[in-house]
C-alpha cells in the first residue's frame, strides 16, 4: 500500500475515534490503539505512542470548546490532575516491562468492565442532596448550560474520585488511551457529576495525563513521526467537529454509545491477546 493511501486510510479512522472520544469523554485513544494494531497490525507500542500524541491533540481541540461553552468543571480538573499525572508516569515506566499481549488483555477487561456502569448511569447525580463538606471548602460545586438555563450540581466523594483518578492516570501511561473511559465513570459515579460536565472535564484532563507519559515513550523510541501525524490531525478534526454535537445531544444517546464502542473493542483486544496476534 501506497505510504499516502495508509495515511489517508489512518487520517479517515483517526478522525471517527476523534468523535467518539469528544462525545464520550473517552479521548480517541480507546480506538486508535485497537485500529492500529487490529487493523494494521502496528505494534502495539508504538499504537500507544502515536495514541498518546493523538490523546493530546483531542483535549487541545475540544476542551477549549468545552470550556468556552460552560460545560468543563476547571477547578475539579485541576484538582484531579495531580492523581492523573503521577499514575501516567509509574504507569509509562511499567510498559516497557509488560509483554505487548499482556497490555492487549489488560486493555480488554479495562474497557468491558467500565460498560455495565457507564450504560446504567449513576443513581443520582450532584444536583440532589446537600453540599459536601470538603467540596464547599474546595469550591469545586459549579453549574452547566441545560436546554432550561443554568443547572446547578453539587461534587460528592472527593478522596474516592481522587484515588480512582490515580489508577486512571497508572492506565493510561499503560495503555495509551487518555483513560478517558475511567475517569468518566469516576466522575460520573463517584462524584457524582452530569454526564455532560464529566465527559467534558475528562476532555480538558486527558491532554495533560498523556503529555505526562507520552515524554517517556518518546525517549524510548516508541513514537513514530509518520504514524503518528495523520492520526494527531484526524483526531484533532474529530474532536472539534464533536465539540460541537455534543450540547445538542441526549444523555442516553452518549452513554449506549459509549458502551457499545468500548465492549465491542474490548471483546475484539482480550481475542487478540489471548490468540497472539498481537
Amino acid at each position: 500500500m501506497p505510504i499516502w493511501e495508509f495515511s489517508v486510510i489512518i487520517w479517515f479512522g483517526s478522525l471517527v475515534a476523534g468523535l467518539l472520544g469528544s462525545l464520550t469523554g473517552l479521548g480517541g485513544g480507546v480506538v486508535i490503539v485497537p485500529l492500529l494494531t487490529l487493523g494494521f497490525g502496528v505494534d502495539i507500542r508504538y499504537a500507544i505512542g502515536a495514541s498518546l500524541v493523538s490523546v493530546i491533540a483531542t483535549s487541545s481541540g475540544a476542551a477549549v470548546a468545552y470550556v468556552r461553552e460552560g460545560f468543563s468543571n476547571i477547578r475539579v480538573g485541576m484538582l484531579l490532575e495531580i492523581a492523573t499525572t503521577l499514575g501516567a508516569t509509574g504507569g509509562a515506566l511499567l510498559a516497557a516491562r509488560v509483554a505487548p499481549h499482556l497490555i492487549a488483555i489488560i486493555f480488554g477487561f479495562v474497557l468491558i468492565s467500565s460498560v455495565y456502569s457507564s450504560v446504567k448511569g449513576p443513581s443520582q447525580n450532584g444536583t440532589d442532596g446537600p453540599p459536601d463538606s470538603l467540596a464547599t471548602r474546595l469550591r469545586l460545586d459549579s453549574h452547566y448550560p441545560a436546554r432550561d438555563g443554568l443547572r446547578e450540581y453539587h461534587v460528592r466523594n472527593v478522596p474516592l474520585g481522587f484515588g480512582l483518578m490515580g489508577i486512571a492516570g497508572l492506565l493510561s501511561g499503560l495503555l495509551g488511551i487518555g483513560s478517558g473511559a475511567l475517569k468518566v465513570l469516576a466522575m460520573d459515579h463517584a462524584m457524582r457529576l452530569p454526564f455532560k460536565v464529566s465527559t467534558t472535564t475528562s476532555n480538558f484532563m486527558i491532554g495533560v495525563t498523556a503529555a505526562a507519559s507520552a515524554g517517556i515513550y518518546l525517549n524510548r523510541g516508541y513514537i513514530d513521526p509518520g504514524l503518528s501525524m495523520p492520526t494527531m490531525l484526524g483526531v484533532l478534526v474529530g474532536s472539534l467537529t464533536g465539540a460541537r454535537v455534543l450540547a445538542q445531544a441526549r444523555t442516553p444517546v452518549l452513554r449506549w454509545v459509549f458502551g457499545a464502542v468500548i465492549l465491542a473493542l474490548g471483546v475484539e483486544m482480550i481475542f487478540n491477546g489471548l490468540s497472539g496476534r498481537i
